[in-house]
């Protein structure tokens, strides 16, 4: 239990390290790209390498076992696989000369985790009946959308609020603090997140930081994935045609007057480094489309990453599969000779015993 943990973390760990450098060689393209790609870094701790190989492992046993055993999962490569995709066996943790002494880490790591585990989800319900609360004082505004706009009369920011039937929540005067282009940019701005179901997938990577709370890297892809959201809607925002100084007054002036949106998953506008942001919308630079040799790359990189644990199942499955065969020892053989006159009337038997197995009346074959 402990080691195939273990081995997830690692694997996982890996894995936003190289999206990390992958992400860093897509700086200069549109932050969409990045976005999906710390989304995948975040939904890699929700599976397991381990499933994909024993997929890979599941196909070896549909194909010709043989050809595969001869001419593609020699022993010593299959036996490197299994080393190098489970470096942490499964009885790695109980090695001690005092097994009573160790008996209670398990217990001890498992109530740390649950403690954790509680205390980030009861921080994230509080947080959620709060909005709960805050939509049910709401009432609707007639404003042209293409979701229901409600207003509320505390200070939070503008926010879509919802996954499957999205509402737009506005604070109650905002119409008095923005001007018409500073709102119309306001609701473009709310209007991607909607159409980028941004909500859904920071509720997917809430799920990760409640199981992984302990793993700093978790916390840290949350962080991208708000940072990389907010600037992929600004992108969006300005490809339609907004001004920047405006669309820049417009945040600005929702910052001085209102409070950021206590969850993620509820998509704001002032999210993120806001002085980076105001920085990059103002210098109206345009993020460069993805070019071919980068769709490839990418695409090559997708690939890799789902079809190398299936490789790696299907190259070490002689050796997984052998490891799991059991190695039957016995302590002590007794052979007697049948007494000749019982030996024609007794039948042949092989069977079972608590302690080992008896075979009655049977020859011993060269």
């Amino acid at each position: 239990m402990i080691g195939g943990i273990t081995n997830h973390l690692w694997q996982s760990t890996i894995f936003a390290f190289a999206v990390a450098l992958v992400a860093t060689a897509f700086r200069r393209n549109r932050a969409e790209v990045r976005y999906w790609l710390w989304l995948s870094a975040s939904l890699k701790f929700l599976v397991p390498f381990s499933l994909l190989i024993s997929l890979g492992i599941h196909l070896w046993d549909a194909l010709p076992a043989e050809t595969i055993a001869t001419h593609i999962a020699a022993p010593s490569v299959s036996q490197a696989m299994v080393e190098i995709t489970q470096p942490f066996p499964e009885t790695f943790g109980n090695v001690s000369a005092a097994p009573h002494t160790t008996s209670w880490i398990p217990v001890a790591i498992l109530s740390l985790w649950t403690f954790g585990f509680f205390c980030v989800a009861l921080m994230r319900g509080r947080s959620w009946f709060c909005i709960r609360a805050v939509m049910r004082a709401t009432t609707p505004i007639n404003i042209t959308a293409t979701i229901p706009v409600r207003a509320s009369a505390t200070l939070l920011e503008p926010g879509v609020v919802g996954f499957l039937r999205p509402v737009l929540l506005l604070p109650e005067g905002i119409l008095k603090q923005l001007t018409p282009p500073q709102l119309e940019a306001i609701l473009a701005h709310e209007q991607c997140h909607i159409l980028r179901r941004d909500n859904l997938t920071s509720a997917f990577h809430m799920i990760v930081e409640a199981i992984f709370w302990f793993h700093p890297l978790v916390w840290w892809i949350g962080a991208r994935l708000v940072e990389e959201r907010e600037r992929a809607c600004d992108e969006a925002v300005l490809k339609l045609g907004s001004e920047p100084q405006i669309y820049a007054e417009g945040i600005l002036n929702v910052c001085k007057s209102y409070l950021e949106s206590p969850l993620p998953c509820v998509s704001g506008v002032t999210g993120s480094d806001l002085k980076k942001r105001i920085r990059v919308i103002l210098s109206e630079r345009v993020a460069g489309d993805l070019n071919f040799r980068k769709k490839v790359a990418l695409a090559v990189a997708l690939i890799a990453a789902l079809a190398a644990p299936i490789l790696v199942g299907v190259i070490a499955a002689p050796t997984i599969r052998a490891q799991s065969q059991p190695d039957f020892k016995f302590d002590v053989v007794s052979i007697k000779l049948s007494k000749r006159e019982t030996r024609g009337g007794m039948t042949m038997g092989i069977g079972d015993t608590p302690d080992g197995l008896v075979a009655t009346n049977v020859p011993l074959l060269s």
